[in-house]
């Protein structure tokens, strides 16, 4: 995944522009009408989590500033619902669609059907495993894993034990970050034993594992969670069995999460967690609502640097995936096994701008 095929270096705020005249011509045009308002339809994957809903009110916000109209519904982490919300989506006249569907392998048929009706997708998130998308807009989910892996290996000396509170297996995301974090771990840190619990993206089924793994292994030293799902449940266990202690306290269990929501900020600045990796919910809305209107507008890209610190890359012939960039986020911004990280209270983070 990470050789990248050689292309055209991008600037994707220019091409988006060129119908002004700023910029250079980085995208081909075809012949959509760029004057026309663009009615873009967006299917929110859920709203029961703070990552959620950040990337929701952030859509109308970055809508808006491309004139866009838009129609949105929300499929609740469920396929079928996802289906039908397109069909209505549909029926209302979008000329591009927004999806992250959190079940990558059942949306093949969707997009199938958009396909055939010349509808535009963009993605959000996810990548699918079959069908095209007009593009991917999404962090490297593989570095995920990667970066939490380097973090626990050093914070625990190379050895110990430390459990992985997975999200769903079904989902390209769950799988790269178990996958990656497992790999990690065997080829640099074969002293520390990892106990993978599938959660399903569930935090009150994350909890119970996380319980019942203390229990039988109460010298565990690290958590990696998945996703913020699992971050209230999580603290409350360690409360309960008395380790939410401070980082220089030798009880502490040291804590790394995925997403980088304000909560979790400030939980690493009161030393309950240990690190997040900030997953860009404005960007994914930004850039999403962009290329979907470049699709619209009739423009094409290829792989190679962006101008907004990422990469695109060719996944397989007919699906390319807009890279962006996901910092590791710790309490003092130090390295890590070589991977550099940022401070929790460092401005350029989403998550301490979120109004």
């Amino acid at each position: 995944m990470r050789k990248f095929a050689t292309g055209a270096v991008l600037a994707l705020a220019a091409s988006l522009l060129a119908a002004c005249g700023s910029g250079g011509d980085t995208a081909t045009t075809g012949g959509g009408d760029a004057a026309a308002k663009p009615v873009l339809g967006v299917d929110y994957p859920r709203s029961d989590t703070d990552f959620w809903n950040s990337y929701i009110q952030y859509v109308p916000k970055f809508g808006a500033e491309i004139g866009a109209e838009l129609k949105t519904t929300n499929s609740q982490n469920d396929i079928a619902k996802l289906t039908a919300n397109v069909q209505t989506l549909t029926s209302q006249g979008v000329k591009g669609m927004i999806l992250a569907p959190q079940d990558t392998a059942a949306v093949a048929p969707t997009l199938a059907q958009l396909n055939a009706k010349k509808i535009p997708v963009v993605m959000v998130d996810t990548r699918p495993e079959q069908g095209d998308a007009y593009m991917v807009v999404r962090a490297d989910n593989r570095a995920y894993g990667e970066k939490a892996c380097r973090f626990l290996g050093e914070k625990l000396g190379k050895k110990g034990k430390v459990v992985m509170l997975q999200g769903d297996l079904a989902s390209i995301n769950g799988r790269d970050r178990t996958e990656a974090f497992n790999e990690c771990m065997k080829a640099n840190y074969p002293d520390i034993t990892v106990f993978g619990e599938a959660t399903n993206w569930d935090g009150a089924l994350a909890s119970q594992k996380l319980q019942t793994r203390l229990t039988a292994n109460p010298d565990i030293k690290g958590i990696y969670m998945q996703s913020s799902f699992a971050l209230s449940g999580t603290l409350q266990v360690l409360k309960q069995r008395g380790l939410l202690v401070p980082p220089s306290d030798p009880k502490h269990v040291f804590v790394i999460s995925n997403d980088g929501i304000p909560q979790e900020l400030k939980e690493i600045e009161a030393g309950n967690i240990d690190a997040t990796v900030s997953q860009p919910a404005d960007q994914y809305a930004k850039y999403a609502l962009e290329y979907a209107k470049a699709a619209i507008e009739g423009k094409t890209f290829q792989p190679g640097a962006t101008d907004h610190d990422s990469t695109i890359i060719q996944v397989r012939p007919g699906l390319l995936e807009d890279q962006l960039s996901a910092p590791l986020v710790t309490a003092d911004g130090a390295t890590f096994g070589g991977v550099p990280s940022v401070k929790y209270d460092d401005k350029s983070l989403w998550g301490n701008n979120l109004n």
